[in-house]
């Protein structure tokens, strides 16, 4: 059998992935059109009354009192003040792991050159709204005007109405989707901007395609996917050990023996032998651009082992097998068209019957009417009106028969009204108990009412925390596959928002080993990720302070004090400060509160040369104190020996009292001889 061309190949993938498409498309289509309708029926004027509902009050007033969107509102400022982090931890639990680190400030670095709190935002606040959202990582390159700089970098897509965009297939039942297989992010054109781009016309695609329930070309929309497919590829790992006992075995696959042909030649040079092979499935990420008439473009193997597409879920079930998913929305629509129908019920009552009015017989005002039709815009101080006369000329009355009256609200629809507004704030959450707290109220009721605001837009910040971890991994995947230039300098950002930067894959010698190795060697970047919820840095930059503050008016201690004092000051917002926030850091980590970073380091050690005295005037201090400690020393010595001539003579006076006086003369005699032997012959005169 001949093997299949390029085209046919292209062809069956093509006939495959429209049929797998079209019966996940169908699986999810209900569910993704009712998160599409519940995104609209919050943020689109008038999608509050689509559907029958509108079509019975067509042509009478139709308000809307949108309070589902300023529940909405709450929950996203809570979630945009209370950012998700990604924490790349050491799978062994090291404490000190210079990598894990440098993956950290990486990713906050990507994450700020591509705006990715855009695409963070949007797909958060879809899948509140709707139930459904996502974003994609792409590698790009790092600078696309400079034709030599091939290195690329990793930035975070939005993905707008995801519900109707994302669609993995049926056999993927974890939330963040690590379980997929094949996955379709589509983009809408409009048809003279697909055939500008693609060189294609949807009007020769066949007709087969428009047959599904999932139309691929309409008059106004062309949609194209991105097609991923995950693909098992066998990888030979070879093992090369070293001359050194102990060293770590070196992996060194068939890509990079193929890539430069002089690698195991080098490796044998230096004392490397292989001790083993091993064949490992990786899985690898083939991405196709595919419409309804076929593949457009075979983008061939992408960066990372992951489909780089992340979902974020509002509230998610499988029952019977089918994916089910809803926001904030779906369960208040019902409360909320109530409240808009009693409302313009209403204010249609109160426009139709605002006063009463005068019920005349037509023989009455036949010659007044104008002065009636008037009375609004003129004003008139009196109105006219003839009396009524029966046959013989009597007056039958001479005022109105009667007066309209306006209609009373009836007390069920008081009721009514009452229990729709009740529902709708059970449903929505009790929101403005958040807007009620009083400045004397204690602490503690405040924390409660926090509490409970918290609990209301917890399962949506779980669920983010979710696809923020899967985002993270995906990152890593695709570094590791993208960040591969020896001494590659990359940028990184701090927690505090500083910009620095590392050298990745730097050679280094490794005394343990006894080899050369990579330093922040990134394909050895193999962490956990970890997500962390948390205040924004502005407001967690806030409560610092406050607290800090707090501390500080009950320390005692100096130390303590200059500490908590530097801290504040480092944690300072606000315009021309961050002179006095970078000096105030400093001093920080020259206490030790902050584990400096090597520029840090370097700074420091730098200073502390540069603080170094004069060798000169070091000699002199030190000889100078040596004269000093030898002038002390000779004092000590003269009242050490005139200490020791008292205690003489005390004790010569002790031994004379306990004597004779004949035995006494004699002891002072012979004592007076013993002195005059003793002192030189040119001393005695003295």
């Amino acid at each position: 059998m001949a093997r299949p061309t390029k085209a046919e190949r292209l062809a069956k993938i093509h006939h495959d992935a429209l049929i797998e498409f079209n019966r996940t498309q169908n699986a999810l289509r209900d569910e993704r059109m009712q998160a599409l309708q519940d995104r609209r029926f919050y943020s689109v004027a008038g999608a509050q009354w689509e559907g029958p509902l509108g079509e019975q009050w067509d042509a009478r007033p139709k308000f809307e009192f949108n309070q589902v969107h300023l529940a909405l509102i709450r929950i996203f400022n809570e979630y945009r003040n209370n950012r998700i982090t990604v924490d790349f931890q050491s799978k062994d639990g090291a404490p000190d792991d210079d990598l894990a680190d440098a993956c950290d400030s990486m990713y906050r670095a990507d994450e700020q050159v591509c705006s990715a709190n855009e695409a963070y935002d949007n797909a958060f606040e879809e899948a509140v709204g709707g139930g459904f959202g996502a974003w994609r990582l792409r590698a790009i390159p790092e600078d696309e005007e400079d034709e030599d700089n091939e290195r690329q970098r990793i930035v975070m897509e939005p993905i707008y109405d995801a519900e109707s965009c994302v669609f993995f297939d049926l056999g993927a039942k974890r939330q963040d989707k690590a379980d997929a297989t094949r996955c379709w992010a589509l983009t809408p054109y409009t048809p003279e901007d697909y055939a500008d781009q693609f060189y294609d016309d949807p009007k020769t695609w066949p007709r087969a395609v428009h047959q599904s329930e999932f139309d691929w070309a309409t008059p106004h929309v062309v949609w194209v996917a991105e097609y991923y497919v995950i693909e098992d590829a066998p990888e030979v790992v070879h093992y090369y050990r070293g001359a050194v006992d102990g060293a770590e075995d070196m992996e060194i696959t068939d890509a990079q023996l193929d890539d430069d042909e002089d690698l195991a030649e080098e490796l044998a040079a230096t004392g490397f032998r292989e001790v083993r092979q091993k064949t490992l499935k990786r899985k690898r990420v083939h991405k196709y651009l595919m419409s309804g008439g076929g593949i457009l473009e075979d983008c061939g193997l992408i960066a990372g082992r992951h489909i780089p597409i992340v979902p974020v879920y509002g509230k998610r079930w499988v029952v019977d097998g089918v994916e089910r998913c809803m926001g904030h929305v779906r369960l208040a629509k019902d409360a909320q068209r109530l409240v808009n129908s009693l409302m313009s019920w209403l204010a249609e009552t109160a426009s139709r019957f605002d006063m009463e009015k005068p019920i005349f017989d037509p023989r009455q005002i036949a010659q007044h009417t104008q002065q009636w039709a008037d009375d609004n815009v003129k004003r008139y101080p009196f109105l006219l009106a003839d009396a009524l006369e029966n046959a013989d000329g009597s007056i039958v009355a001479a005022g109105p028969v009667g007066y309209t009256k306006a209609p009373q609200i009836p007390p069920a629809m008081a009721a009514m009204m009452q229990f729709a507004q009740q529902a709708l704030t059970d449903l929505l959450g009790a929101q403005q108990a958040g807007e009620q707290i009083q400045p004397n109220q204690s602490g503690k009721a405040v924390e409660l009412i926090q509490q409970r605001l918290d609990m209301q837009v917890y399962i949506y910040m779980s669920n983010m925390a979710k696809a923020m971890k899967r985002s993270g991994e995906i990152w890593l995947s695709m570094k590791r596959d993208t960040a591969v230039e020896e001494r590659r300098p990359t940028k990184t950002v701090g927690v505090d928002g500083q910009a620095g930067q590392v050298v990745l894959n730097e050679p280094a010698w490794d005394e343990d080993k006894g080899q050369e190795v990579l330093r922040l060697d990134i394909s050895k970047a193999k962490h956990d990720v970890v997500v962390d919820v948390g205040p924004s840095s502005t407001s967690q930059r806030s409560a610092i302070v406050r607290a800090l503050t707090g501390i500080a008016t009950i320390a005692t201690d100096p130390q303590t004090q200059q500490a908590l004092l530097m801290s504040v000051i480092s944690n300072l917002e606000g315009e021309g400060l961050k002179p006095l926030r970078d000096w105030a850091h400093m001093q920080c980590v020259k206490m030790g509160l902050i584990k400096p970073t090597d520029e840090e380091t370097k700074e420091l050690a730098d200073a502390a040369q540069a603080q170094q005295p004069d060798p000169q005037a070091v000699y002199l201090e030190a000889e100078a104190g040596k004269a000093q400690a030898l002038a002390i020393k000779a004092r000590a010595d003269t009242a050490k020996v005139a200490a020791e001539t008292e205690k003489t003579k005390a004790d010569t006076a002790a031994t004379l009292a306990g004597i004779g006086q004949t035995d006494r003369q004699q002891a002072i005699d012979a004592i007076a001889a013993f002195q005059r032997a003793a002192t030189p012959p040119g001393a005695q005169g003295l």
